[in-house]
């Protein structure tokens, strides 16, 4: 059966890259919209990250910080998205070429090591954002007010602060809803290779199951 299951796969994996190569073959913008989805995808997942999951940060007197923050976030999130999707369509072609079932399944097990480094690209991407608009709101200002955002525009203190988080959040998880929830709404983008394939996996295991079913009645 496992057989039968990973032909479909296959078949349903050629029919995704033939897409590709025709929507690559239309014309010299593709790579240009590609980051602009992302961008859009980053965007959208992060309002709604924190409209749901911090909303008395959003609706409060910090709304245009993190306002400003949607930008580098955007623009990280989508460069990060831009160069795993071509590592996917890479690894994609590898496992079409090899013919053996362990080796496929390998090669695009290789797209869940992609969505676990997401998880620290999105850390990196707020620690990185959030010193970016903290540095730029304090040029010109009095050293007295520059002194009070220490906190955020010292990139070692907002890396402590974001990788305590995420300690605190593997260590006490149930304390950490909030967090962990925010973490995975933010990586939804780069773990949309994954998904696709965990859900051909599915369509071709559903397929061959109600054939074989169909098989066994029919004899």
């Amino acid at each position: 059966m496992i057989n039968q299951i990973i032909s479909y796969w296959r078949k349903d994996l050629e029919g995704v890259l033939l897409f590709y190569e025709s929507k690559r073959s239309d014309g010299d913008r593709f790579f240009l919209y590609l980051f602009l989805f992302f961008i859009l995808v980053n965007v959208t997942c992060y309002w709604f990250a924190m409209v749901s999951a911090f909303p008395s940060l959003v609706f409060g007197k910090t709304f245009s910080y993190y306002f400003k923050i949607q930008f580098p976030v955007g623009l990280l999130g989508a460069l990060f998205d831009s160069l795993s999707f071509f590592v996917t369509i890479f690894i994609i072609r590898r496992a079409l070429l090899t013919i053996n079932t362990k080796i496929y399944i390998a090669h695009l097990s290789i797209d869940l090591v992609i969505a676990i480094l997401a998880t620290f690209w999105v850390v990196f991407v707020f620690i990185v954002s959030g010193w970016a608009v903290s540095f730029i709101d304090t040029l010109g200002q009095p050293e007295e007010i520059i002194q009070t955002y220490d906190h955020e525009t010292n990139i070692n203190k907002r890396t402590d602060k974001y990788v305590n988080t995420v300690n605190d959040a593997l260590k006490n998880p149930s304390q950490n809803i909030q967090n962990i929830y925010f973490g995975l709404i933010m990586g939804i983008s780069a773990m949309l290779p994954t998904m696709v394939h965990f859900i051909m996996f599915l369509k071709s295991s559903f397929h061959v199951i109600i054939c074989n079913s169909k098989g066994s009645i029919g004899k």
